[in-house]
């Protein structure tokens, strides 16, 4: 179920040379990147009310609360994406433009343009029983995220295959990770710019 579950979230963001260790400055870079989107769903729901948390915008569309569950979810299943899959897989047969493809995942992935469905097991459960659980839970796993990426010298030599059309090392699917929160933080934003949107 989560290997479906991981497959679709890479799916439906993409569709909205030998490897080295990655440099101290690309670390230092991604790090940044993963922050930053943390403090973006921070900052995105800061301070609401139960009222706000659980606005949906129609019957079919998710609250921010729903929202925040999935992000913390997913940030889950992505990390142990790279550990049991990207980590253990050979490297790159050719070389890349490893920047370009830095670049490609952080504009393409956070793009909403496109949207897709979310498999049922990362819909919204309530499975960490309040969205005040969910926040600290992505917290918690983003804490972890930044402790794989900071841990290993090995990001830049193993790759896997992504629906963008290229095999992304270690370095790029943390940064997937990231991407995919700003993603979120988009939707979040969408639902809290909604007219009906509770004042308080």
């Amino acid at each position: 179920m989560k290997r479906m579950a991981i497959g679709w979230i890479l799916g439906a963001c993409a569709a909205a040379a030998a490897a080295q260790s990655p440099a101290l400055p690309d670390r230092d870079e991604a790090a940044q990147y993963l922050e930053s989107t943390r403090d973006g769903v921070l900052h995105a729901t800061s301070g609401l009310s139960e009222a706000q948390w659980n606005f949906k915008a129609a019957p079919d569309r998710w609250s921010v609360a729903e929202v925040t569950e999935h992000i913390a979810a997913a940030e889950d299943l992505f990390r142990e994406m790279i550990e049991n899959q990207v980590l253990k897989a050979p490297p790159r047969a050719e070389k890349e433009d490893v920047a370009a493809l830095d670049a490609l995942v952080v504009r393409v992935i956070p793009d909403r343009t496109r949207k897709a469905d979310a498999p049922e097991a990362l819909r919204p459960t309530n499975r960490f029983g309040s969205p005040e659980e969910a926040l600290r839970h992505f917290v918690a796993a983003r804490e972890k995220t930044l402790a794989l990426l900071k841990s290993r010298d090995d990001l830049r030599d193993h790759a896997i295959e992504s629906p963008l059309g290229k095999k992304l090392d270690a370095y790029e699917w943390i940064l997937f990770a990231g991407a995919h929160s700003e993603r979120h933080t988009k939707q979040i934003e969408e639902v809290e710019a909604n007219p009906n949107f509770p004042k308080k």
